[in-house]
């Protein structure tokens, strides 16, 4: 009777020891809670008590954790307008604190109200500069008091913001069309341009090479009149001194000359009397005496 009483009792307790011992984990942190009421933290890894029944274990990521916030438009200093997101990096760093201000919902519900910290931070600190500043490089400025003003913000729910960046700056969707036309338009105006400038050009190196071919063609006709003159003085020079030493001679050329220009086929008809000077080298082997006429061509 006292084996069977006995045993089970020992189950119990032993049941009762196992459920009053819990367990965190190096990556958690963990609260003990009586009816709602925070009995106990626990931010070390390692074994850890409670009283079973009564009191229960809730845990949390004790990592660095990610927010990526959802998109915001914000409209700059400048009148323009971008949709900007963000991601912060945040942790847990006073658990009473932080069960104090989401209660049951953790994580999740911490992550929303950091949200709505971080997007009036961005719309707040991108207000206030042109968008020139916001889409070039060197924005860490920018980035550093978007991060301030969430970690003063979000300091009394127990979180610590340990940075904020800003993943996505454009243009709205609404004013994409007429951006790309705009800067198509200014490509088109730069590439006429360039086609200007370049038709100038083409047409400076046309007028250049035309001057130079006219200025190469009368240098070459210029010579060529010059050989031509000294060739025709030569000939003449040739001819006169052939006409002095035998004129008979020259005078029988010229007459076959003549003879040969006007006795072609197709010229005119020529009707002249047979005894005719015209003849005299044809109707003998010897010229006449004295020198003959030239005949006319």
């Amino acid at each position: 009777m006292k084996s069977a009483i006995l045993l089970p009792v020992v189950a119990i307790l032993g049941a009762a020891a196992l459920s009053s011992l819990f367990i965190v984990d190096e990556r958690e942190k963990a609260l003990v809670l009586q009816f709602g009421q925070v009995k106990q933290v626990k931010e070390e890894p390692g074994l850890g008590f409670k009283i079973p029944l009564i009191q229960e274990v809730v845990r949390y990521d004790g990592r660095i954790l990610g927010l990526p916030t959802t998109p915001v438009e914000v409209t700059m200093l400048d009148d323009r307008r971008l949709v900007v997101d963000a991601f912060a990096r945040w942790r847990i760093v006073d658990l009473v604190e932080f069960r104090e201000a989401v209660g049951a919902g953790g994580e999740s519900q911490a992550l929303r109200r950091l949200e709505s910290i971080i997007n009036p931070a961005i719309q707040q600190v991108l207000g206030s500069v042109n968008s020139n500043r916001v889409l070039s490089e060197d924005r860490t400025a920018l980035m550093n008091q978007i991060r301030d003003i969430a970690r003063a913000q979000a300091s009394n729910l127990g979180i610590e913001v340990i940075d904020v960046r800003l993943t996505r700056t454009d243009l709205p969707e609404q004013n994409l069309d007429a951006t790309f036309a705009r800067m198509r338009a200014e490509r088109e105006r730069e590439a006429a341009d360039e086609i200007a400038r370049g038709g100038e050009a083409a047409q400076r190196v046309r007028a250049s090479a035309d001057r130079t071919v006219v200025e190469l063609t009368s240098d070459a006709r210029r010579q060529a009149d010059v050989i031509r003159g000294e060739a025709d003085a030569e000939r003449n020079a040739i001819y006169a001194e052939a006409f002095g030493r035998d004129p008979e001679f020259f005078a029988f050329t010229r007459s076959l000359t003549s003879y040969e220009r006007a006795l072609q086929p197709g010229n005119s008809s020529i009707v002249m009397q047979p005894d005719s000077e015209f003849f005299d080298y044809l109707r003998s082997d010897a010229g006449p005496a004295g020198r003959p006429a030239a005949p006319a061509e």
